[in-house]
């Protein structure tokens, strides 16, 4: 490991417990804990801060930091009998550091140093065993990409490898994608500094998405900056959520919850696609599809005819959503079978409303290159509920919903990479019912739910056309 030099300020903390020492191929829990700070910052960010004065902000958190690392061993010592002997902890830290290069090197700052966005983790005794440098960076000048790209995964007792990246590198395939697939990390440590985005990036419910996709446990810790837009911390398993958003509150907050392991060998979606295992869900009644499907094999000739028929039957429209123009259609009806195309992609709508609220939701599509705020390919499929009954408002964000509606969404997606969203009123997560791959769809069904629908979404991640 690189020496390193230790930087500004300690932006989060995530803490993983050990429990018992289970063998992790035979099944077993371990606690995990999220803190969500509610970060000390420069009262003036658009201005430099000296070295000294960030030196003691990052002091200012540290305190703050070691009052909840004793909170949380507090709790646990409480329940767990096995802690109450040893009383160790693994940490996983994102600070700013710096690490000194040569003019020799082209890529050199003229300082003569680096800054890099890093991750740090410690064992259970105090040992530094593992560093990740942030690769894809969000507008972070102060800081560079670092030579090569860290694939860091570090090993624990109590579950296994657990593997590192931050914030914006969740969008792209290097290196949270090819960390899991290159190393069946099934364990996720995830500091971010995540502004919410609705309707269709939300922490928690992107978080949740890249869980359930990947099937694995993922430990995201957020700073707490209402002001910023940025709160939304979780502990997420392939079944269950616990979560913290509060765009109120100025505290931040510690989650704990106990955990299963994630044995290596469970199957994520990506081994389902891998093989289109259309036994997998051959009891579930697929939505109703005419012949005019966008196959991308015949987009030039099946798609411009859907989209044809479509507009002859559903009103289409165009609206921003993300900053892209997504093509949308509104549901009118209390039940019914909808469609929309963009470019090779169509989605597929099956719905019933269960409460006629005064509510506007669309069908929508984008089948594009994003280019604001990043660059990267999406193709996505969602039903979001308008910010008003004006279609102007479609793609806004919304936070509070009425609209109760069964539905199973679809779509003939052309990459393997789909991430389910399913956001309630409120900000808070649901389940679907069944979702995966048939018949070379990708889709998700959800009936009964309980709150009103804020976002159900289909987001897929085309990364070879980046």
């Amino acid at each position: 490991m690189a020496d390193i030099t230790w930087g500004t300020t300690c932006i989060l903390i995530l803490f993983c417990f050990e429990v018992l020492p289970v063998d992790v191929h035979t099944g077993g829990h371990y606690i995990a804990a999220v803190y969500e700070h509610h970060v000390i910052l420069n009262p003036n960010p658009t201005i430099i801060t000296d070295r000294q004065s960030a030196l003691e902000l990052m002091n200012r958190n540290l305190d703050i930091y070691e009052q909840q690392v004793i909170a949380a061993a507090k709790q646990i010592l409480h329940r767990l009998s096995c802690l109450a002997r040893k009383n160790k902890v693994f940490i996983v830290a994102n600070i700013a550091t710096k690490q000194p290069c040569k003019h020799s090197d082209s890529k050199c700052p003229p300082d003569g140093r680096y800054q890099f966005n890093t991750n740090v983790a410690f064992s259970d005794n105090g040992t530094l065993i593992a560093r990740y440098r942030k690769q894809n960076l969000y507008f972070e000048y102060a800081f560079d990409t670092p030579p090569q790209t860290d694939y860091t995964v570090f090993d624990t007792p109590f579950a296994g490898k657990f593997g590192l990246f931050t914030c914006f590198d969740i969008l792209f395939y290097e290196p949270a994608v090819s960390l899991i697939k290159k190393y069946n990390v099934k364990q996720i440590a995830y500091p971010t500094a995540w502004m919410n985005q609705l309707p269709l990036l939300s922490a928690v419910e992107f978080q949740r998405a890249f869980a359930t996709t990947f099937n694995i446990n993922f430990l995201a810790a957020n700073i707490h900056q209402p002001n910023l837009g940025m709160t939304g911390s979780g502990i997420y398993t392939p079944s269950k959520s616990f979560i913290y958003y509060d765009m109120e509150s100025v505290n931040g907050k510690l989650i704990l919850a106990e955990i299963p392991i994630t044995a290596s060998q469970n199957e994520s979606h990506l081994d389902n696609i891998a093989v289109r295992d259309s036994n997998l869900q051959k009891n579930v009644p697929v939505a109703h599809m005419d012949n005019n499907v966008c196959l991308k094999e015949d987009k030039k000739a099946h798609c411009g005819k859907a989209l044809n028929e479509a507009q002859q039957t559903f009103p289409i429209f165009y609206g921003e959503m993300m900053y892209d123009n997504f093509t949308l259609t509104p549901i009118t009806e209390t039940e019914g079978n909808i469609q929309v195309c963009s470019n090779t992609l169509c989605c597929y709508l099956n719905y019933q409303r269960l409460v006629l609220s005064n509510e506007l939701y669309v069908l929508g599509v984008f089948d594009g290159l994003h280019t604001v705020h990043g660059t990267y390919y999406v193709q996505a499929c969602v039903l979001v509920k308008c910010a008003s009954l004006d279609y102007s408002t479609c793609g806004q964000e919304v936070t509070e919903a009425t609209g109760l509606i069964d539905f199973q969404l679809q779509g003939n997606f052309s990459t393997a990479f789909v991430f389910p969203l399913l956001l309630k009123s409120g900000v808070t997560l649901d389940f679907a019912d069944h979702l995966g791959w048939k018949n070379n769809y990708y889709f998700m069904k959800k009936k009964v739910a309980s709150t009103g629908l804020i976002t159900a979404g289909l987001y897929g991640r085309w990364y070879e056309k980046d």
